[in-house]
């Protein structure tokens, strides 16, 4: 049976895609900050959902997006096909370890998996998309440090503490974090998400800031409704 989530400008199907649209990845689409851009490129895109979501928002960028689960790629795929932004999506079948690109992106990004020394998951598809460890990160590291442009940014969503040590190896590769966005579930509530933002520039003082989910139980905080207002049909 097929499941169908509908935004206000394309349309998801998620049914053969082991890990589903979530909030991290709709937060990091409408959060990360940027300038308008020539190229992007979405790693482990899953549904499409972020890709889809950034060719909504930069309406003159090419937008990109590699997942190495055939089922989910397929999916994605078929997701761009269908929607409006078509002509400006680029769907790549592999890993980003094996993509066959050239040239620079100017924006990188990723809702990557993290359970890093975690129990594998026993649904084998599901433990490809969420299992990692901290070899992914620094090939990603590596792989940003060399295809980003000059002024190119990668932004991910991690759990604080991985933050913090991608921050740390982040810099031995010449990437530097420039900016990050604590979220948290309630008002008052610890971080349990960053998104942090790596480039090559390094700089003094970092920006940073804060983002709630909820008002209270079961009622989404007035943040999150404005930050997801021009892509959500309803909350």
């Amino acid at each position: 049976m097929a499941s169908i989530f509908r935004f206000k400008q394309f349309e998801v199907d998620q049914s053969d895609c082991a890990m589903k649209i979530n909030t991290d990845g709709v937060l990091l689409a409408s959060l990360l900050e940027v300038e308008p851009v020539d190229r992007v490129l979405d790693v482990g895109t899953g549904t499409g959902v972020i890709a889809l979501m950034l060719a909504q928002r930069l309406v003159n960028s090419r937008v990109e997006a590699v997942e190495i689960d055939p089922l989910a790629a397929a999916m994605a795929d078929r997701n761009f096909r269908n929607s409006i932004f078509q002509e400006r999506l680029v769907l790549h079948a592999s890993s980003f370890q094996q993509m066959d690109v050239q040239g620079h992106y100017d924006l990188i990004v990723s809702n990557p998996p993290f359970y890093t020394d975690s129990l594998h998951n026993p649904d084998e598809r599901k433990k490809l998309a969420r299992h990692t460890d901290l070899d992914f990160f620094a090939e990603l590291l590596d792989f940003a440090a060399l295809r980003l442009s000059d002024r190119g940014k990668l932004v991910l969503i991690v759990p604080t503490a991985l933050a913090e040590t991608l921050t740390k190896i982040s810099a031995e590769r010449g990437l530097y974090c420039s900016s990050e966005v604590q979220i948290s579930s309630f008002e008052g509530g610890s971080a349990i998400r960053k998104i942090v933002t790596f480039e090559r520039l390094r700089v003094e003082l970092l920006a940073q800031r804060t983002f709630v989910i909820y008002a209270a139980k079961g009622i989404y905080s007035e943040a999150y409704r404005n930050a997801l207002a021009p892509y959500f049909l309803a909350f």
